[in-house]
């Protein structure tokens, strides 16, 4: 493949962890809908996400270790472990077996927890894109 797979795979959860905030703070106010909804984005958020993270860890290991980007890529990598932990966390706890339950406070926290971390690594991951020129083709395919 002539690109990163990456870039291509980290929609799926930052489009699952995203709504699954959402729809945790939308419980709130609509219950069961909203949390039952949240619950299957954040176990697919956290499925998708591994894959999108093996795929952004091979595309670390290409970049030189004296390079400029090289505290941005792991303030990335960082981030977005910690969100995949907070989000793992929060699906976790309000599994009972294979059965999800109401969110409590906790729950809801570390999915808006998880969202602030991925909003950040996001951020830097536009950084190593746009700033640093990581991933981007030196020259035009012939």
């Amino acid at each position: 493949m002539k690109h990163p797979l990456h870039p291509a795979l980290v929609h799926f959860p930052i489009a699952c962890w995203s709504l699954a905030t959402m729809a945790d703070l939308a419980s709130l106010l609509w219950g069961k809908t909203a949390w039952m909804l949240a619950g299957v984005l954040l176990a697919v958020g956290v499925v998708t996400a591994i894959a999108a993270m093996a795929t952004g860890f091979i595309e670390l290991l290409k970049v030189d270790a004296e390079h400029p980007a090289t505290r941005d890529l792991n303030r990335h990598m960082i981030l977005v472990m910690t969100a995949w932990s907070f989000y793992a966390a929060s699906l976790f706890l309000r599994l009972q077996g294979t059965t999800l339950t109401r969110p409590d406070a906790v729950d809801i926290g570390l999915s808006l927890a998880g969202f602030v971390c991925l909003g950040i690594a996001g951020w830097f991951g536009g950084k190593l894109v746009y700033a640093h020129g990581i991933g981007v083709a030196k020259h035009p395919p012939a």
